[in-house]
């Protein structure tokens, strides 16, 4: 069973630091000092705010992934309990984005050495004239694969809203609502039937 992070809606304020987290984990430098011309926030994450509920909105990581499934080329791999995208072999096409479930999935401009990397052959039309088109890749939660400390995202929360369930959580979780579901049928056969 894989992996995942999970949000705490009642527990969540909205302050989307998580989201601030999880670009400064895949940003090769310092995003805040860099000029704004060099600055790209792409979060993995998405904090959705509503009227009942505030979340943020990730890869679930689910074992038998929609979106690898639905990958033409096969970009999106189970790597170790995490679903991986491989931004050199992606094509762009966003059939992962419409496969998930959960809405997990954005594009976003690739870039090389703080530079966006061009399509080739591939032009927009800005204001009249022909302008070459950014490289668009899939992107999602990786569960900060090779950062040190895990998911940043959870260690910078202020109000811990986000938890990384482990297979062993979950299976620990379920047998205490089955052996809650057996006590209740228990106390339910105790009570005697009457009028009846």
């Amino acid at each position: 069973m894989n992996r995942f992070v999970l949000a705490d809606p009642d527990q969540c304020i909205g302050c989307r630091t998580c989201e601030i987290a999880c670009v400064i984990a895949h940003s090769a430098g310092n995003p805040f000092i860099s000029p704004d011309d060099e600055f790209h926030f792409h979060p993995r994450l998405k904090v959705i705010k509503s009227i009942g509920v505030t979340a943020p909105v990730q890869c679930r990581h689910c074992e038998d992934a929609p979106c690898a499934n639905a990958c033409p080329n096969g970009s999106i791999t189970n790597a170790d309990g995490c679903i991986l995208i491989n931004s050199e072999s992606c094509i762009g096409c966003k059939t992962c984005m419409i496969a998930c479930p959960y809405g997990a999935i954005t594009m976003v401009p690739e870039y090389r050495d703080g530079r966006p990397v061009v399509q080739d052959g591939l032009y927009s039309n800005v204001s009249g004239r022909l302008q070459p088109k950014e490289r668009m890749i899939a992107s999602k939660c990786d569960l900060c694969a090779g950062v040190e400390g895990g998911p940043a995202c959870i260690g910078k929360c202020p109000t811990r809203a986000l938890k990384l369930v482990e297979p062993d959580l979950l299976h620990a979780r379920v047998e205490e609502k089955r052996a809650a579901s057996a006590r209740q049928l228990l106390h339910m056969t105790r009570i005697p039937a009457t009028g009846l």
